[in-house]
């Protein structure tokens, strides 16, 4: 019964705070422990080098409580937005009682919320943003960097319940920080709604491989010294920052080295220098950072905190521990001399006044002016009659310091109209970067300016003989393969991240697609050179070409092995010019190993298997759908540079399931060569059969992937996997389509 006790993790937590009448009088954990949450571990947590395939759970819609038949565009179309808007602007400056708002408005509060919701954007994988709501959950709510956007959106929750599934936690989240600046005074750029929440925790989003909180920066870097040295897909300095320490770099003051980190941070979030001076300056125009008293001392973050805390975190023990004695960044004091107000202060107090360095009560580094003008300095935010120093973080002075970002600087001070301009289009685009295209924007305020970094596609000719164009596709003597792989290669750039990349606009015949190593250039030359043609004489788009020449082959594979399929086909795609295309953008969407055509450009650290899961999550496919679309592509044979390895099959072209059935045969037996290939040998001959990779290899000896590839082995699932097979590939066609969905 005691060693029960000891070894239950129930136990151990009753007995820091519950009665003893709470615990069953035998004394046996209550809880089958087969069900344990709290244990920290999984099941899988004793082989540490299995492959973990959570990442591609985060697709799964089971967790979703609207259900599958949730519909967000229709429930936006009941959304009364006007009335929304007003009740927002009411709410800047309905100060709260248990979370009293500074000055008695809280724009800063929700700016802050809504920029450190997209500010965790990185242009490298598409991954983190604004676009999923996802700042409601670990470790994003409990972010350091984070503190007290737990009271931020507690503060929305009025708002939210009155509007119900109308609108999405994303899109208020963002929203509230467009209103704030609205209300203080900016004329914004626009607006769009169409952001659709997740609901549950992305916990297979890499941040830092750093074991704890704000990590010295030297781990995230190959040369401190070097910015550009910085891990990817990585973007900010430590382990829960959304940008750099505002204290300077590893917390050394040194404006003009964070100045460099500044540079590369927001290059990785697809900011340029202009961008960054605007952004900078834009957020740090209104609002006040909080130190007044002993960070060090605040409760648990909100997902470490008890149960009475009812989600909320970091909580001061010290009363009142709200309002001028709040404590977040351990930083303290405001930007300008009216933080409420949208104005030009920020360059005015930056550059007409020297700065010293100093701590603030909470022991933080930050700079304040030499000497100030006792009504330049922002007043108090509970009593106007006292004021305090403004302030500035190693940040703001880097605007000032490096020669570039000073220049800038200096240019948005003399011209305010042109500052408030370029902030507005920058906020827009931090806050909208991840939306995706403008098929995906939403409401009256969306601007009707193309920009390039929303990737834009003219429409596409719709109506159209398809069957006769697929016949001229017939007669030009391309190979299934080479239908197959151009159309996978056009459509596998998608990242359901950020929503970029795919088929539409048939950007992979321009730079730098067109010269990417993945795309083996040579190869997709000879290809476009017969489909271009087809396309003009038909009037019709070459990506919609490139799609229907992918099907065509997909067909001729399923009669090969005995099925007379039509795949389905959308028409209506475009084509992009290269004015339309950001190509350094592009550079980041780059393949650099592709499992469904066995394929990577070098060794790397991580393993090819784990690649493939990284492209599979980022393209939106399950596991079951990643197995059967690489069983397929093996034996069509789309193998990158026509390599024999993991074609087990004898009728290469014919779409039968016979990856699956000699990859669970018993009669072979698997050996590894020197060269990293295995070879697969009769085991009463040892003669070598076939040949795989461990990208073949893991769907046979990963547990869950075995278990979907004896599905499509069985006698009775070759049926199933042609019709399952095609499914997967018209949704890879499709992923890009929002023009339709």
């Amino acid at each position: 019964m005691e060693n029960d006790k000891l070894n239950c993790p129930h136990h151990q937590q009753a007995d820091k705070g519950s009665s003893a009448s709470s615990a069953p009088s035998s004394g046996k954990c209550p809880i089958m422990h087969g069900g344990i949450t709290s244990t920290k571990t999984s099941v899988t947590s004793w082989w540490p080098n299995t492959l973990n395939l959570d990442i591609l759970h985060q697709h799964d819609t089971k967790t979703n409580p609207l259900g599958q038949d949730f519909d967000y565009q229709e429930e936006l179309k009941k959304l009364d937005i006007e009335a929304l808007k007003k009740d927002m602007h009411a709410l800047m400056t309905d100060s709260q009682d248990w979370w009293p708002a500074d000055w008695g408005h809280y724009g800063g509060l929700f700016i802050r919320m809504s920029w450190h919701s997209a500010g965790s954007y990185r242009i490298s994988d598409g991954r983190g943003g604004g676009n999923t709501g996802n700042q409601r959950f670990a470790p994003l709510n409990s972010w350091p960097d984070n503190v007290s956007l737990d009271k931020a959106r507690r503060l929305l929750w009025p708002i939210k319940k009155k509007y119900g599934n109308k609108i999405s936690w994303a899109d208020l989240i963002i929203l509230a920080g467009t209103i704030a600046y609205e209300n203080m005074g900016l004329k914004t750029y626009g607006f769009s709604f169409g952001r659709e929440d997740i609901w549950h925790p992305e916990i297979d989003t890499y941040w830092g491989a750093e074991k704890e909180w704000l990590a010295p920066s030297d781990e995230r870097y190959g040369n401190l010294e070097d910015p550009s040295t910085m891990e990817n897909p990585l973007a900010a300095v430590q382990m829960g920052l959304i940008y750099v320490n505002p204290e300077g770099v590893n917390g050394k003051q040194d404006p003009l080295k964070t100045a460099a980190h500044i540079r590369e941070t927001f290059a990785r979030m697809a900011m340029d220098d202009e961008e960054t001076v605007a952004l900078t300056a834009g957020g740090h125009t209104v609002g006040k950072t909080h130190g007044n008293g002993d960070a060090s001392i605040l409760g648990p973050v909100p997902e470490a905190a008890d149960v009475t805390e009812q989600g909320l975190g970091w909580t001061n023990p010290v009363k009142p521990g709200i309002g001028r004695h709040t404590v977040s960044s351990g930083l303290e004091g405001a930007w300008t001399t009216h933080p409420t107000k949208w104005d030009n202060g920020f360059f005015e107090m930056l550059f007409n006044h020297e700065w010293k360095s100093v701590k603030s009560p909470a022991g933080a580094w930050q700079w304040e002016p030499v000497s100030i003008k006792e009504e330049d300095k922002p007043v108090d935010v509970e009593d106007p009659s006292i004021r305090h120093n403004p302030m500035m973080t190693d940040a703001d002075m880097a605007m000032k310091v490096d020669p570039i970002y000073r220049e800038i600087s200096l240019k948005f001070m003399k011209d305010p109209a042109y500052f408030s301009e370029t902030f507005a289009r920058a906020w827009f685009k931090l806050t909208h970067r991840d939306l995706g295209p403008k098929a995906n924007y939403f409401g009256p305020d969306v601007p009707q300016e193309d920009l390039i970094w929303q990737d834009p596609i003219p429409a596409g000719k719709s109506d159209y003989d398809v069957a006769a164009v697929k016949a001229k596709i017939a007669a030009s003597g391309l190979t299934i393969s080479q239908m197959v792989t151009t159309a996978w290669d056009s459509a596998r750039t998608y990242r359901g991240s950020d929503k970029r990349g795919g088929a539409n606009g048939a950007r992979i015949r321009l730079a730098p697609q067109k010269d990417w190593v993945g795309n083996e250039p040579a190869k997709l030359a000879h290809v476009l050179s017969i489909l271009e043609p087809i396309a003009a004489e038909s009037g019709i788009s070459v990506a919609d070409t490139i799609v229907l020449a992918g099907n065509l082959g997909v067909e001729k594979a399923c009669k090969a092995a005995g099925y007379d399929i039509t795949v389905p086909f959308t028409p209506g795609r475009g084509d992009a010019t290269a004015e339309m295309t950001d190509a350094e953008s592009f550079d980041p969407l780059e393949p650099l190993a592709d499992g469904y055509r066995n394929w990577s450009k070098k060794d790397y650290v991580v393993s090819p298997e784990e690649l493939m899961l990284d492209r599979t999550q980022l393209m939106g496919l399950t596991a079951p759908e990643m197995t059967v679309l690489v069983g397929g592509m093996r034996v069509i044979g789309t193998n990158y540079g026509n390599t024999a390895h993991g074609v087990l099959t004898d009728k290469v072209g014919a779409l039968t399931n016979d990856f699956f059935v000699n990859l669970t045969d018993m009669n072979f037996t698997w050996k590894p060569t020197d060269n990293g290939i295995y070879n697969i040998c009769d085991r009463s001959t040892g003669t070598v059969k076939y040949t795989a990779t461990r990208m073949d290899l893991i769907f046979g000896s990963n547990s869950i992937l075995r278990a979907y590839a004896e599905v499509y082995a069985q006698d009775d699932s070759q049926e199933k996997f042609v019709a399952d097979f095609v499914k997967a590939w018209v949704k890879v066609m499709d992923a890009d389509r929002f023009d339709v969905k």
